[in-house]
């Protein structure tokens, strides 16, 4: 019987295709004052998302053969993430650029208006 759990591999390509922000575009994000502005705190006095950004940045300075099994528990947790809150959508269709959706996600390494 087949099962529907993901393959290291399935992980890195959805990982590698949803995180659409480079290292360094990410740092930059994270840095800044909207990036703090949005998130569940973490219990630290900064978000969860925020964290993750942290932890995508060190997965994305990584080569493949590199990764630790938390690297792709965490890269798993990222594409979860990333492929509720697209779902979900902003609340205000209006106002995307600015919004606190894309906000949220950007700390996840996804910058929705990104081409």
């Amino acid at each position: 019987m087949a099962t529907s759990k993901s393959t290291p591999d399935d992980i890195y390509t959805s990982f590698k295709q949803e995180v659409n922000m480079t290292a360094t575009e990410l740092e930059k994000w994270l840095k800044t004052e909207e990036s703090k502005s949005v998130g569940q705190d973490s219990g630290d006095g900064s978000s969860i998302g925020h964290h993750s950004g942290e932890k995508i940045i060190r997965i994305l300075h990584k080569k493949k053969a590199d990764l630790t099994a938390a690297d792709e528990e965490h890269m798993h947790k990222v594409h979860s993430y990333i492929s509720r809150h697209l779902a979900q959508g902003p609340h205000d269709k209006k106002d995307v650029e600015t919004s606190r959706w894309r906000y949220s996600l950007m700390n996840w390494g996804h910058d929705p208006l990104k081409k």
